[in-house]
């Protein structure tokens, strides 16, 4: 649980569990599977539980409060070790035992509720998957169109393929929605951001990450702002001094 992310496009990060199952090639070099196993925690696979966090709720109920003494919205990404529209997966307690009355999808399923139940009316919540097509299974008949003011659905990509093919998965799901395209690699001009509210992009970093190509962010930056979509250019590499003409950092 972070407050006051270091994820420059979100206030907080908040995980409902840690571990998650690789998608395709941008997952390769996960941040959030190396930190598991190096927090000791075997929750990485298909084959694997999820570790549930208990301090989910109380840091929320933190955020909300924080939020409302200043008469803000906070955005608060869910999640930075997950996701959260994977399928259902057994969970474990932080000693390590299973616990097959605890599956991820009641855990989902309890804070979709108090989202409905506006629990966190000054928290604006991004849901990012890598499995678009989950989404609407997920939500239909327990989000009202009022709850879902405070939540964006997104989903991650890297390449063109990607592009063509989960796009058109989130367009199909009612509400407001973003794309996180990050890590990308390869170029990405072909894309069509008609039911789009928000771009987020950025390159790979850490040991072992691949090459950013500077041009891909002149071409979405322009691609966006032809189709009068918000656009935040996130990092290069976190190393690579970004250019002054794409320090851009728009939200929705």
């Amino acid at each position: 649980m972070a407050q006051n992310s270091k994820i420059e496009w979100t206030h907080h990060t908040a995980n409902l569990w840690h571990g998650c199952t690789k998608v395709h090639e941008g997952c390769n070099n996960c941040y959030a599977e190396k930190l598991s196993h190096r927090w000791g925690n075997d929750v990485w696979g298909n084959d694997k539980p999820r570790k549930e966090i208990k301090s989910f709720w109380k840091d929320l109920d933190k955020y909300q409060k924080i939020a409302e003494q200043s008469n803000e919205i906070h955005r608060v990404f869910i999640g930075s070790m997950m996701d959260i529209f994977e399928k259902t997966m057994i969970m474990i307690d932080s000693k390590g035992a299973e616990n097959t009355d605890s599956m991820t999808a009641n855990i989902r399923f309890k804070l979709l509720m108090r989202i409905e139940k506006q629990n966190y009316p000054n928290l604006m919540f991004l849901f990012l998957t890598k499995r678009p097509s989950n989404i609407t299974g997920c939500v239909e008949n327990v989000l009202s169109e009022k709850s879902k003011n405070n939540l964006m659905f997104g989903t991650s990509i890297s390449t063109q393929e990607h592009a063509q093919r989960l796009i058109d998965m989130l367009t199909k799901v009612n509400g407001k929605r973003f794309l996180s395209i990050e890590p990308q690699l390869t170029e990405i001009k072909d894309i069509d951001l008609t039911g789009i509210d928000w771009v987020i992009q950025g390159g790979e970093s850490g040991h072992g990450k691949r090459p950013f190509n500077i041009n891909w962010a002149y071409t979405m930056r322009d691609i966006c702002k032809a189709q009068n979509v918000p656009y935040f250019f996130k990092q290069i590499d976190k190393i690579q001094e970004i250019p002054n003409d794409l320090l851009i950092r728009e939200f929705p």
